[in-house]
């Protein structure tokens, strides 16, 4: 019977139509990343009911929790990638292998987050701001999530592997389990319903750490019975240095471009509370409510990965050629949805953070102007994800680096010594113009640089 599966996953991979395996993976994770994006909107419209400064010290503390989700999700992408090579090429016990080693990997992380928790927590904050009703707010959030993070990186590790054989559709329930036992919980922890006290931001750390962990327990539940393909033996969770440096090969991009997007955000943070921390909590409210139109988009690649490193270990490059170009066609779709919202209903999207009117004035233009880079956003995702699926990694790393570094703060700076902080959004329409030319040129080299692997082993 195991047989039997493992003969089914590999048809379907190598063989099933793209337009159509790319849906049958991707929905699943579509519709988990959009539950994702609920979760993560649904804290800041908690503490947003507590106070403007709880939301901007949610503001202030993403590009840390950025990073710590960054760390595990890079990860994750090596992992993915090097399980569905392995098991495109009948290397099973490669597989088991490296799904032993993600495991470690996962409290390798945790120790390097909680450490930063304990030590340098207080220094981040303070270098942001030095309103102290918000530092002590930011404080008490972060130190939770980073000291709890355990949870959050077994999470991530288990769902990968259930993606890496083709089940979507167990990852996203894993997902789901996490996200909504943290909804249900925010409000008894951050309200102090039923007695419990009031926590504020704190509470919605602790029910954070406490729906990660319920998302972990179910997610290695489902692995364990219904993913026998790809075992996990207590004598492979070790860290061998040739799987980790094969993981990080591929992952560490991905790291490194959340890092260089965490310290955007951390900059942009500076550049905007230089105007009000007003701005700050804008910027905040952008990030939680384009995950909406962007965790889709994220969920699609979680897809794409698979199918592109399956049929790169398989040989079969019009099976790469077709996916990349139905990965395009799927995003550009949600794109132009997160356009027209931010376009049209910019107030109401904005209301359900219980906005002043000073945080109406400055949202509803700052919408506006940062959705049309979103317009461009959709290609640039997809064409990071075939990079990294070829391994390119380093190729979506340097359009980060382009995008971010050399285009995004650059022009936020000098677009704040205008005066105006509507002024400052722009700079994100003006970067991703700058990453569409070069997504286009290195997924270019990347699929001739295939090309010509594929004739050298033919």
């Amino acid at each position: 019977m195991a047989q039997t599966q493992k003969t089914l996953d590999s048809s379907r991979m190598g063989e099933m139509p793209e337009g159509k395996l790319l849906l049958t993976l991707a929905i699943p994770m579509m519709l988990s990343m959009l539950v994702q994006a609920l979760y993560n909107i649904v804290d800041s419209i908690y503490v947003s009911r507590v106070s403007e400064d709880c939301l901007s010290a949610l503001s202030l503390a993403f590009p840390a929790q950025n990073i710590m989700i960054g760390l595990g999700t890079g990860t994750g992408v090596g992992v993915s990638t090097l399980v569905s090579r392995a098991l495109g090429s009948r290397d099973e016990r490669l597989a088991s292998r490296t799904a032993g080693t993600a495991v470690a990997l996962g409290v390798v992380c945790w120790v390097l987050m909680a450490l930063f928790g304990i030590f340098g927590a207080d220094w981040f904050i303070r270098s942001q701001t030095d309103i102290e009703s918000i530092r002590s707010y930011t404080d008490s959030y972060l130190r939770i999530v980073t000291i709890g993070s355990l949870f959050v990186y077994q999470e991530i590790t288990v769902e990968r592997l259930l993606q890496s054989t083709g089940q979507t559709t167990l990852s996203m329930w894993t997902q789901m389990v996490g996200a909504v036992t943290n909804i249900i919980l925010d409000p008894f922890f951050i309200y102090g319903w039923c007695g419990l006290p009031a926590m504020g931001t704190a509470g919605a750390a602790i029910a954070t750490v406490i729906g990660q962990a319920m998302g972990t327990a179910v997610g290695f539940i489902f692995h364990f019975k219904k993913n026998r393909e790809l075992p996990i033996h207590l004598r492979d969770i070790r860290l061998p240095w040739p799987i980790v440096r094969d993981i990080y090969r591929i992952g560490f991009p991905s790291i490194l471009m959340v890092a260089i997007g965490s310290v955007t955000n951390y900059l942009m943070n500076i550049i905007l509370i230089g105007f009000t921390s007003t701005a700050v909590a804008v910027y905040g409210a952008y990030f939680k409510i384009q995950s909406f139109f962007f965790m889709p988009v994220f969920g699609l690649n979680n897809g794409i990965i698979p199918i592109i490193g399956y049929n790169y270990g398989a040989r079969k490059k019009e099976r790469i050629y077709r996916t990349i170009r139905y990965g395009v066609i799927y995003a550009s779709c949600f794109m132009l949805l997160g356009v027209a919202c931010f376009q049209l209903i910019p107030q109401v999207l904005l209301g359900i953070f219980s906005p002043s009117e000073t945080m109406l004035a400055i949202g509803v233009p700052a919408l506006r102007r940062i959705s049309l880079s979103f317009l461009l956003a959709g290609f640039c995702i997809v064409a990071g994800s075939a990079c990294q699926a070829l391994d390119k990694s380093m190729f979506s790393f340097f359009v980060s680096v382009l995008r971010q570094v050399v285009a995004l703060i650059p022009a936020a700076w000098l677009l704040s010594l205008t005066g105006d902080v509507n002024n400052v959004w722009w700079c994100f329409p003006i970067a991703e113009l700058m990453s569409l030319a070069a997504s286009i040129f290195f997924l270019r080299k990347a699929l001739k640089d295939m090309e010509k692997k594929f004739c050298q082993t033919a």
